[in-house]
């Protein structure tokens, strides 16, 4: 008899952990509070409690080739960065494609998971749910926690002194919609993320004026790469990623701050990180250097305090009739549901094997879906969770002793905490493509590369130096995908799409690019045989 698997959660994470369910021949139930699935991705005008809350101008900052699902690519028609109800349509699609929709129950609530009085032997979980007023318990043989880490807003009031006795309004990022009722207001934006630089960016241009207050600053890098692309078609390459790993910190260093520099100088805009040497994530944002040149915003220090209406920073300067705050100082992660030993945070830092895992439990039957930020699109790397979980709960994967997982966390968190820092805002950080190899690597589904160059050089070529991304990781081990290799020979063409509205007459400069061309290609030649003397 298949066994019957809880998820908690219909948005990305559900979804796709769903599909990995159905994949592996499990029985999935999927309990989703509200009436539809997206999760973060679905905007609602009002805020709900429980629930986690976007703009409605949010855009996607990774790209549809490195964000869809590995045996999904999305419409080649999309465009490349996806407006949030662009993102929720893909959503609604693969979830029509694979017939998902019947294993949810909408409106329905998860009020507690705990041990089956049998665990020991079973590892079943009691599940209590409440729909229409009405509980109902049922036994599961597994769980996969797919709620998402943007629910429960992080406001440290306690380092913003006078806050009691100011009189202008403030609130989190998370209550922020649109700008309307915003108007002609002095507004005071405390943070330097993703969200922190679309908020005051869109308040800029109904706002007298806006401020950024920013800690530590921010590496800031525009969607468009080189060429054109987006940013993380370049910058997630495996070639980049052993770059990063082989070369030493001081070197790394110096070539991450010529890249960023070359599109502007970040000291002279207020920008430049404090701590050059952390992999802090990148802002990713094409209108927020041209803002502060034309004075719309302008970058302050830490605030040290805060008056009536005025803003007194550490620098010593002030800013006078401060008539708005918007706290955009991310989230903290809740599990009401939960037993609070399941998933601990002590020590800054998240008791989880590789993020996913409890590893004091005698049946590794429960796992944690999404519970990561990853300097690189979250979609991929939830499905590489969920599949290596649902073959866990299977039994086809094992793991580790819990004094083996427990080292391996304590270590994750050391290097985590060399390479990101200890912020608040870092307990979920991970690098990217190693990451998703070490999953992939539990599976079977990482690609061997090597033995590839052998038996497909062109391919070889497209998975080291291309863009790493999902389709890579459906071209060998379980559940593999006839179409990968043709969507990753083809991913140009899908990139291109959207932007070629206009038709126009083929280039005549052929000598020129035909000369760029034979010198990147000796270019690839050399970085490869350099490469091979690592292995």
């Amino acid at each position: 008899m298949a066994k019957k698997v809880a998820v908690i959660g219909a948005g990305v994470s559900g979804l796709v952990s769903l599909k990995c369910c159905v994949d592996e021949g499990l029985e999935p139930t999927c309990f989703e509070r509200t009436e539809d699935i997206g999760g973060l991705w679905r905007f609602k005008e009002n805020v709900e409690d429980g629930r986690a809350s976007i703009y409605q101008s949010v855009i996607t900052n990774t790209s549809k080739e490195m964000s869809c699902f590995s045996d999904f690519p999305m419409p080649e028609d999309f465009p490349n960065f996806l407006h949030n109800s662009k993102l929720l349509e893909y959503f609604r699609i693969f979830a029509r494609k694979f017939d998902l929709l019947k294993y949810i129950q909408f409106q329905t609530t998860v009020l507690s998971v705990k041990k089956h009085t049998d665990f020991s032997s079973s590892g079943q979980w009691e599940v209590v749910t409440e729909s229409n007023s009405k509980k109902q318990s049922a036994v599961f043989d597994a769980v996969m926690v797919c709620s998402g880490h943007h629910i429960l807003p992080h406001i440290p009031l306690e380092s913003f002194p006078g806050i009691e006795r100011f009189k202008g309004q403030y609130f989190h990022s998370r209550q922020y919609k649109h700008p309307e009722g915003l108007e002609g207001k002095h507004i005071l934006v405390i943070g330097l993320g993703n969200s922190a630089s679309d908020i005051a960016i869109e308040l800029s241009k109904k706002a007298a004026q806006v401020f950024i207050s920013t800690r530590h600053g921010s590496w800031v890098m525009g969607c468009i790469s080189e060429d054109g692309y987006p940013w993380d078609i370049v910058f997630h390459t495996r070639f980049r990623s052993m770059l990063q790993n082989v070369l030493p910190q001081t070197i790394r260093k110096w070539m991450m701050e010529q890249q960023m520099n070359q599109w502007f100088n970040h000291e002279n805009y207020g920008l430049e990180p404090q701590n050059k040497y952390l992999m802090k994530e990148l802002v990713i944002n094409d209108d927020l250097p041209s803002h502060i040149l034309y004075g719309a915003i302008k970058v302050k220090p830490r605030v040290k305090e805060l008056t009536e209406t005025s803003a007194i920073f550490e620098d010593g300067t002030v800013e006078k009739n401060i008539d708005v705050i918007v706290f955009a100082t991310g989230y903290t992660f809740s599990f009401p549901f939960l037993e609070d030993s399941l998933v601990k945070v002590e020590d800054n830092m998240v008791s989880l094997y590789k993020y996913m895992f409890p590893p004091h439990l005698e049946k590794s039957t429960l796992a944690c879906i999404g519970l990561i930020q990853p300097l690189g699109s979250i979609f991929p790397t939830a499905e590489l969770q969920a599949r290596w979980a649902t073959r866990v709960f299977k039994g086809l994967c094992t793991l580790p002793s819990e004094r083996t997982m427990m080292a391996d966390i304590i270590k994750r968190n050391e290097k985590r905490i060399d390479l990101f820092g200890k912020n608040q805002s870092q307990i979920l950080q991970t690098n990217y493509i190693d990451y998703l190899d070490e999953l992939a690597l539990e599976t079977g589904a990482k690609p061997d590369v090597l033995s590839l160059l052998l038996k497909d050089p062109k391919l070889a070529v497209k998975l080291y130096f291309g863009p790493c991304n999902s389709y890579q990781y459906r071209l060998t081990g379980p559940r593999q995908w006839k179409g990968a290799k043709r969507a990753i020979l083809t991913q140009k063409q899908r990139i291109l799409k959207p932007l070629k509205t206009r038709a126009l007459k083929a280039s005549s400069d052929f000598p020129v690019s035909f000369l760029l061309k034979i010198v990147g290609l000796l270019a690839v030649v050399v970085a490869l045989f350099f490469q091979l003397q690592w292995f």
